[in-house]
């Protein structure tokens, strides 16, 4: 009788503590790769295709919330508990900028020019740093009526979005004049928020409810009720025909994005709350992150098991198309071990 097939995704360890963020790149010359920021204050790198450890940005000294990397990902971001908001070159992993605040940093984002940088936290003040003039002082938005969970840019860097810890809805801010142009309402606080690749739809999470907005008129496109209350969701970006949501249940729900029905329920292979999903920039693979510590990169394709073959901790042996070797000139810079992270930071 013919084994049943089951979906089992590439394990990527090496965080100590829960992975609250991932960010994908775009695809570059050297590929894409994957940003993840954990409560253990070491954001890091990986190819984006396979989970393989690149290497860890070293020198926060508080949990980090946030991560990203700019458009080329020559350049990483990061927004710690620390009070700062990091930058760091994402080729030999050093730091390039510490932008000091006064209190913890929740969010953080590039521009799509890649010239500045966009941070928001709990002192409900939205900053921009620009990166040509690091050492000048940043234009400071004050009027969040709550603390600043997410921030994003869209409208080719003209409009801000950001949502509240504390508050429902999201808010669009106009660069130029500072002010709000338009709050999209949610009843419960938004817990993530993203620009589709086309720049067509801006997708949110809200207590159990994952929304798509149309990013040019802001009126709601769909809403669908969840299983449980939901952290984070991504829309696919290929064809957009497709999202992916995680939560409460630890389980990664994959729905068809027309109807609302779940196409696939990822069980039993986290064993925390799902904080973040995102979809790799090709639509192929998307990734979760968990309060257990881990990351996982789920395919689309039809990328099966069954008993008898072998897994790595990254995936399934012998599979990876690019390996970190193929990608050394990428991350010359990096300290990087035959096993990957450090014993200190592995999560056994």
């Amino acid at each position: 009788m013919e084994k049943k097939k089951v979906a089992v995704p590439l394990v990527c360890h090496g965080h100590s503590r829960p992975v609250v963020d991932l960010f994908y790149s775009p695809v570059t010359p050297d590929g894409f790769f994957l940003i993840s920021a954990s409560k253990d204050a070491s954001p890091m790198l990986r190819n984006g295709e396979t989970g393989d450890w690149i290497g860890t940005f070293e020198g926060h000294k508080g949990a980090v919330w946030s991560c990203c990397l700019d458009t080329n990902a020559l350049r990483a971001a990061s927004g710690s508990a620390d009070f700062s908001a990091k930058v760091w070159d994402a080729i030999i992993g050093t730091e390039l900028h510490s932008f000091e605040h006064k209190h913890i940093v929740r969010a953080c984002a590039f521009s799509e020019d890649t010239h500045l940088l966009l941070t928001g936290g709990i002192e409900k003040i939205l900053r921009t740093f620009d990166l040509n003039r690091p050492d000048a002082p940043p234009r400071e938005i004050d009027k969040s009526p709550g603390s600043i969970r997410t921030v994003t840019w869209l409208h080719s860097d003209q409009t801000i979005l950001s949502s509240c810890t504390d508050i429902g809805g999201v808010r669009l801010w106009d660069v130029r004049s500072g002010k709000i142009v338009q709050t999209l309402e949610t009843k419960s606080p938004v817990t993530s928020a993203e620009v589709s690749q086309d720049g067509r739809y801006i997708t949110t999470a809200d207590g159990s409810s994952v929304k798509f907005w149309d990013a040019n008129h802001f009126g709601l496109v769909k809403s669908y009720n969840m299983p449980c209350t939901v952290e984070s969701a991504s829309l696919e970006p290929k064809d957009g025909n497709k999202f992916v949501a995680g939560g409460e249940d630890m389980w990664v729900h994959l729905f068809d994005f027309h109807t609302g029905l779940e196409i696939a329920c990822n069980k039993g292979h986290h064993h925390g709350p799902v904080h973040c999903v995102r979809f790799s920039p090709g639509g192929e693979s998307y990734a979760s992150g968990s309060e257990d510590g881990t990351i996982r990169i789920w395919q689309m394709g039809p990328t099966a098991t069954d008993d008898n073959e072998p897994y790595g901790t990254n995936g399934p042996t012998g599979k990876a198309k690019v390996g970190v070797n193929e990608v050394s000139h990428k991350i010359e810079g990096f300290h990087i071990t035959k096993d990957g992270p450090s014993e200190k930071s592995t999560v056994t």
